[in-house]
Formats: C-alpha cells, sequence, structure tokens
C-alpha cells in the first residue's frame, strides 16, 4: 500500500465532440452497424468527460466535427505531440483518411510552429498506437500502425522508442492494452495477453512493478484510460482495476462511455495530450 500522496500536474487535452458519431461500418471488433447509436447520449457521455477534466483543473481544447467523419470523436488518433512538437496521423482505413488532415489543420492554426507540425511518412494512428513515459515512447504495432512508423517517430521527437507486438484484434490499438499512470515515474498498467511473448517479455523488464489487468477488466476497455499522475478516468465497468490503482496511491474515477464503446473507444481514444 503507497502512503505517499500522489499529486496531479495539469494537462492540456483536445478532443471533438461526437456531434456526427454513427457506427456505420466496422473497422473494429466492437464495431456493428447492426447497433443503433443513441447520439444525444453520447454526446452527454462525451460532455461528462469534458467536463470531469475541466474539473480537474485541466485545459479542454475542442477540434470541430465533420458530419462526414464519424469517428472524429476518437481525437487520440489524430497527433502525437511531444516536446511542443506535432508528428501527425495517417490511417489505415480509407474511413479515416481525412481526419488526418482535419488534426493538422488544428494545429496549424492555433499556435504551433509550421517546422513543429510534420506530417507522416508511414501510417500511424497518433496516441492510439504511441504512450509516453519519462523513459521512452512506447509504441504498438501489428493492426494499425507500420512498424516504420516507429523508427520515424524515434527520429522526430528524439526519444527512444520501445516496439510492441499487438495480437489480439480486440486491442487493436495499443491504447486499449496498456495505460501510462505515471509519465515522470514510469509506471503503467497492461493486460499481457493483449502483446506476443517478446512483447511481453519488454514489458516485464522495463515496468517490473506494473498494475496487471485482468482478462475481465480488460475486455471492459479498462485501461483506455487517461492519468495525469494522481486522477486516473477509465470506464466505470473495470471494476476490478479500482482498488489496485487505490493501493498504489490514485484515485480511479469512473466514467460511463457505453455509447461510444460501440465505435471501439473510451476515455483514452476521446482524449489526445499536447504535450509542452
Amino acid at each position: 500500500m503507497r502512503t505517499t500522496p500522489r499529486t496531479p500536474s495539469p494537462r492540456r487535452y483536445l478532443m471533438c465532440p461526437p456531434a456526427h458519431f454513427t457506427v456505420t461500418y466496422s473497422i473494429n471488433p466492437w464495431m456493428d452497424p447492426t447497433k443503433p447509436v443513441d447520439l444525444p447520449l453520447a454526446l452527454a457521455q462525451w460532455e461528462d468527460l469534458r467536463d470531469r477534466y475541466r474539473a480537474l483543473g485541466h485545459t479542454v481544447e475542442l477540434l470541430t466535427p465533420d458530419p462526414a467523419l464519424p469517428d472524429m470523436v476518437f481525437a487520440a488518433n489524430g497527433a502525437t505531440v511531444v516536446d511542443g512538437r506535432v508528428l501527425g496521423a495517417m490511417f489505415a482505413h480509407a474511413e479515416r483518411t481525412a481526419e488526418a488532415a482535419a488534426h493538422l489543420a488544428w494545429f496549424r492554426s492555433n499556435g504551433w510552429a509550421a517546422e513543429d507540425v510534420r506530417a507522416p511518412e508511414h501510417i500511424n494512428e497518433g496516441e492510439g498506437d504511441f504512450a509516453v513515459t519519462a523513459s521512452w515512447i512506447l509504441a504498438g504495432r501489428g493492426f494499425r500502425s507500420s512498424p516504420l512508423s516507429h523508427d520515424e517517430v524515434q527520429e522526430f521527437f528524439g526519444r527512444p522508442v520501445i516496439s510492441l507486438e499487438l495480437v489480439d484484434p480486440r486491442y487493436y490499438h495499443l491504447d486499449t492494452a496498456l495505460c501510462v499512470l505515471d509519465d515522470a515515474g514510469d509506471e503503467v498498467m497492461y493486460y499481457p495477453d493483449a502483446f506476443s511473448p517478446g512483447s511481453r517479455a519488454v514489458l516485464a523488464r522495463l515496468f517490473p512493478d506494473a498494475l496487471i489487468a485482468t482478462e475481465e477488466d480488460a475486455a471492459a476497455l479498462g485501461l483506455n484510460a487517461v492519468s495525469d499522475g494522481r486522477n486516473v478516468l477509465l470506464p466505470q465497468a473495470a471494476v476490478g482495476l479500482f482498488d489496485p490503482l487505490r493501493s498504489r496511491g490514485f484515485e480511479p474515477i469512473g466514467m460511463d462511455l457505453g455509447e461510444l464503446l460501440k465505435g471501439g473507444g473510451s476515455v483514452k481514444c476521446c482524449t489526445q495530450e499536447l504535450r509542452p
């Protein structure tokens, strides 16, 4: 049991309202076009998440939704921002391709210098597959992002990249299988069975004290969470993670994003971090 209080740090996030969210195609195992989306409920759940961030003292910037792009609500996929520099996304599926340009346009019109914003050369889906710790950038591959994007990220940001192979299609992005709890102290939680044997061994070596999620909590997308170093916002259905988080000094905050889960995303998918 950790007794030292944890201190949250103020964050700046980019989010996009689900004004046009629907599920009319399937590009991951969570998406079923035969299940209708309750759009007013989806918007209310998203607004609750946005308002919770602001109540915790964080800044939330907003990206204008495009009627032709129903998945724009999953703003984490649009770019990766580290040390004030922006590497855009290149989506694996045609249905989301145009989101990349919308994200880059937002950065270029909101104070980022042209030399600090770059369109990528290889397929990557932003913070869906890149997680930033104090020591490394953890990079997922296997379903969406190209392994070539890992070298691109390392060269652009000048930080060591650890490549991790995802093997379960339910966890098609790294942010569905792993969450950084404290980016100042290299603390994470993750679900081992989402990764290849070699990647599991790497994670165990890098993070010997990691919080290990059960299959039940991973299947509730409990790892698709956001932490400010103290407060951890995560799907409320991942009940098995709450006590382990508290025992480590974190404050879990359960969020209901059930409508957005129909698109294969939850808290983290809706939240891109703008790291200064």
